[in-house]
């Protein structure tokens, strides 16, 4: 008889949102004597990579922070390649997308972006919409403090015309308000290149998710790294804010 497995995703369920800052492309590129492009392009391949590995190891949502409303700030022939990289992943990968079931979902500010970039975010969810396999949500133009000042002035503004009593803004109602408000909360986020630091992401979605950063830049990530985080995922004891198990045990224990 084969000995019990000891692989603890094996008799774990997958977390249900997993949500990564994809870091390092440029980092990548410069350690090998290439230009960012090729970081960047690469980086798109790691997106295909981690898109499949979700679906196969049963994510419900995969969240990907593809362009923060900070990257505006970068040189421009930068910002204009990874636009024409988006609008390559767009059209090449999106038959394969819906053929496989997955649903894109985008979150983010619209107002401003380039006429076909905002029409091939649209085309990629009204095609997709129906799907109900894995939903890729691309966190595009974002920010999440924007994302909240916007949720306040939504709020402020049905306030002010009367159709809102403040005393009714609580937490729940207020995540209500947020562009992921039909959107679970991560579980577990995972962040690339070493860097520790959230990076204006999912600042409000992210209060109880498990953080996992992982030394190797962006283009290296691939399936085993995907399994390596979620694998530490299962090593987290999650609280919410209480003692947890082993505190409610020895407290029991104490008792008795």
């Amino acid at each position: 008889m084969s000995p019990p497995s000891e692989n603890p995703r094996a008799a774990r369920t997958a977390p249900r949102h997993v949500a990564i800052i994809m870091d390092g492309n440029g980092r990548w590129a410069q350690a090998r004597g290439l230009p960012r492009y090729e970081g960047h392009r690469r980086g798109v391949e790691a997106v295909r990579r981690a898109v499949r590995a979700a679906s196969d190891i049963g994510v419900s949502y995969l969240t990907i922070y593809s362009f923060s409303t900070e990257n505006w700030s970068r040189p421009p022939d930068e910002v204009s390649l990874l636009m024409g990289l988006l609008k390559r992943f767009i059209r090449n990968d999106l038959a394969e997308l819906h053929s496989n079931d997955v649903r894109v979902r985008v979150i983010g500010g619209r107002d401003g972006l380039p006429a076909d970039i905002a029409a091939l975010l649209t085309e990629a969810e009204e095609l997709t919409h129906m799907n109900r396999g894995l939903t890729l949500v691309v966190a595009f133009n974002y920010g999440g403090r924007q994302e909240i000042v916007d949720a306040a002035r939504r709020l402020a503004a049905m306030a002010a015309a009367g159709v809102l009593d403040p005393k009714a803004i609580g937490v729940e109602y207020f995540a209500r308000s947020l562009s992921t408000c039909d959107i679970p909360d991560p579980d577990l986020i995972i962040r690339t290149s070493g860097e520790q630091r959230i990076s204006n992401f999912l600042l409000w979605q992210a209060a109880y998710a498990e953080f996992v950063f992982l030394p190797l830049h962006w283009p290296d990530f691939d399936r085993a790294a995907f399994e390596s985080a979620i694998d530490e995922y299962y090593t987290r004891e999650r609280r919410y804010g209480g003692r947890g198990l082993a505190a409610e045990t020895a407290a029991v224990k104490s008792a008795s």
